[in-house]
């Protein structure tokens, strides 16, 4: 029998809570400040995101939904196989409650698409949630549920043989960086043929006031979910952030397209992290830059899909020419 050793142990991938703690580690030691609005989405934040969807003042879920509704004959079959009886595969990245993306496999199974849908979640209880929900919906449909990061969906998709159309729905591409935007999109397109197509949501930019209201809600439901981030590195890291001491801000800046929203310290304060064995000062209004989401015009897509080796095969917009459906191949 083989016995474990320290030098085993350093072999073993880390788990997410290592991975959680890295990050925070590295974020709180930088200035400014910052942590990824990648980890906003444990089952707590998923909820919340679901309550922020449904706002009055959260424009880009209920438009996109008319988009789809307007649009989904077309898009369906810009999505499908030429061939009508060939199968492919539905991966979305970031599926949530697959309330936007039920409009399309319903269609799709209403004109007989030989269609297996891969939702990719990094919470398992909103995968589940899903799954139940399309088990009720839509019982015909092969559902293939994958609780993974980005990271882990693309190489999932690499080895996954098959016709693919992919699923990016949302404008989450808003919340990258422009340089991590480039390198995203360059590896999303990297596993996929000429054949497969890639389909992916951008809020477009407008009235500076109407993004601003969408990510600053009169309720509050925004900033709780901004503040639960620091509810889990609590949980999770055995923190000691102290709520009554943080605020949520967030600001739109309509020169470069970017809504930005940071955790504010109100006062001076130590927080202590247990898993890191570290401490860190923050001082009086010292901010957490916790997210990105920026906004787009029509040049910027074209120029982002020339640097990614994609081409855009067509545009889908709403009534207001708030938000854009692109659906793209790849070029080489």
């Amino acid at each position: 029998m083989r016995t474990s050793t320290a030098h085993d142990s350093a072999l073993l991938p880390p788990t997410s809570t290592q991975l959680l703690a890295q990050h925070v580690a590295q974020g709180l030691s930088r200035t400014p400040k910052t942590l990824s609005s990648m980890y906003f989405y444990d089952d707590a934040g998923s909820r919340l995101f679901q309550q922020i969807m449904a706002l009055p003042e959260y424009y880009p879920t209920r438009t996109e939904f008319a988009l789809l509704t307007a649009h989904c004959e077309a898009i369906g079959k810009a999505l499908r196989p030429q061939e009508a009886d060939e199968p492919f595969f539905l991966l979305e990245l970031g599926a949530g409650d697959g309330l936007k993306t039920k409009i399309l496999l319903r269609h799709l199974l209403e004109t007989g698409a030989q269609v297996t849908y891969v939702p990719v979640d990094i919470s398992a209880a909103a995968l589940d949630g899903l799954v139940a929900s399309l088990q009720a919906e839509l019982p015909d449909l092969p559902v293939e549920p994958v609780v993974a990061d980005y990271a882990d969906a693309l190489a999932l998709m690499a080895a996954r043989p098959g016709r693919k159309a992919v699923l990016f729905l949302g404008s989450n591409i808003g919340n990258f960086l422009p340089d991590e935007r480039l390198r995203f999109l360059r590896r999303l397109a990297r596993p996929l043929t000429s054949d497969d197509r890639l389909l992916i949501g951008f809020d477009l930019q407008k009235d500076p006031r109407i993004i601003r209201a969408a990510y600053d809600d009169a309720q509050g439901v925004t900033a709780s979910f901004n503040l639960n981030l620091l509810v889990r590195l609590n949980r999770e890291l055995g923190a000691d952030f102290d709520l009554g001491h943080w605020q949520h801000y967030t600001d739109y800046d309509p020169l470069d397209g970017a809504v930005r929203s940071f955790l504010v310290s109100t006062k001076a304060q130590t927080v202590n992290i247990a898993a890191l064995q570290q401490s860190f000062e923050f001082a009086a209004w010292e901010v957490i830059h916790t997210e990105n989401s920026y906004k787009f015009t029509r040049p910027i897509l074209d120029n982002l899909a020339a640097q990614s080796d994609l081409q855009i095969l067509e545009y889908f917009t709403d009534d207001k020419d708030y938000f854009v459906d692109a659906i793209f191949n790849v070029t080489s």
